[in-house]
């Protein structure tokens, strides 16, 4: 993806200006980082998003964790 598109602006996207004090808002990244982390995956999403089948099952298997 291009630097330059929205969507890739989007997703890496990093705000411009300061924020107020407090805690710093939680990036989509972010979420993904951690959602990965709970079912054992460590490493670069980024690339690991090629493979969709596995993508799908990883995304599968984060999901019913946060079911109760």
């Amino acid at each position: 993806m291009e630097d330059e598109r929205r969507t890739h602006k989007l997703l890496l996207g990093k705000p411009d200006g300061t924020r107020p004090r407090g805690r710093p808002k939680i990036r989509w990244e972010d979420n993904i980082t951690r959602d990965l982390k709970e079912v054992d995956y460590e490493g670069n999403w980024k690339t690991f998003v090629q493979e969709r089948v596995i993508w799908c099952a990883y995304v599968l298997a984060a999901m019913n964790l946060r079911i109760p």
